[in-house]
């Protein structure tokens, strides 16, 4: 874990206003409270994601919790497909998995 002057070092282009603010809104959550913020990685990439979402790619305040859900919900998605994905190729017979590969790959 790092601290927060740490993970102003390591992200390039994030103000430290502009961290807290995010803290707050709870975009960003990191242990810890005010003065003794730990991040972990995750928290790291989140604050990259935010930097290029409302930096670079100009989404306002009041929209980028709504993107962020969206790709928090995307995330999760995705995270339990693989899951999915791993039951099955651990109770699911060889052919049974072939002829399911060969449906999906067809979409």
């Amino acid at each position: 874990m790092i601290t927060l002057d740490d993970l102003l070092r390591v992200v390039t282009g994030v103000r430290a206003e502009d961290l807290r603010l995010w803290i707050a809104n709870e975009w960003v959550r990191p242990q810890g409270g005010p003065g003794d913020y730990r991040f972990e990685d995750i928290d790291v990439a989140r604050v990259r994601l935010i930097v290029v979402l409302h930096y670079e790619l100009a989404i306002d305040s009041e929209a980028l919790p709504v993107v962020l859900s969206l790709l928090d919900q995307l995330h999760d998605t995705r995270r339990q497909m693989q899951r999915v994905m791993e039951v099955m190729s651990e109770v699911l017979p060889e052919e049974s998995r072939r002829i399911i590969q060969a449906r999906l790959s067809s979409f």
